[in-house]
């Protein structure tokens, strides 16, 4: 395998998963997983949400490619997909856990319009308290009309 096709496929795969997370989040989270979902959406007490099990559970197609497609190697493929899905999963860490919803205490201001963007989206997508109604269901991209 290529170095070139390694990449490709991780960075194909990384921006999918964009689709894949909108998908879950409006259809699942506020589906019928919504008992998993609401604490995020509502005050709790504590570091840990049970909307944190959705890591736990995304993480796995992560690591089963990861491992399939290192110990078989016709599906070797399988590699850059799974790694893929972690930059996608790191990516959105990052982003939702840190620097949106402040989990970890870090001083941080965004400065550039795509990160003000996103959480601005963020904000809008909180201000629903239910299961119904929400809006803005994706991580990594919002709509211009969420500009500040």
């Amino acid at each position: 395998m290529s170095v070139f096709v390694f990449i490709l496929l991780m960075i194909s795969t990384f921006f999918l998963m964009e689709g894949a997370a909108w998908f879950t989040h409006k259809y699942i989270m506020h589906g019928f997983l919504w008992i998993w979902h609401r604490d995020h959406h509502q005050h709790h007490e504590g570091f840990f949400e049970r909307n944190d099990w959705f890591a736990v559970v995304f993480s796995i197609p992560s690591i089963l490619t990861i491992i399939l497609g290192f110990e078989i190697e016709f599906l070797w493929f399988l590699k850059p997909i799974g790694f893929g899905i972690l930059a996608y999963g790191i990516f959105y860490l990052v982003f939702h856990d840190i620097i949106v919803h402040r989990r970890i205490k870090i001083k941080f201001v965004a400065q550039n319009k795509y990160l003000q963007r996103m959480i601005r989206a963020h904000q809008v997508h909180h201000r629903c308290k239910n299961k119904e109604g929400a809006e803005a269901f994706g991580f990594l991209y919002a709509p211009k009309k969420y500009e500040p």
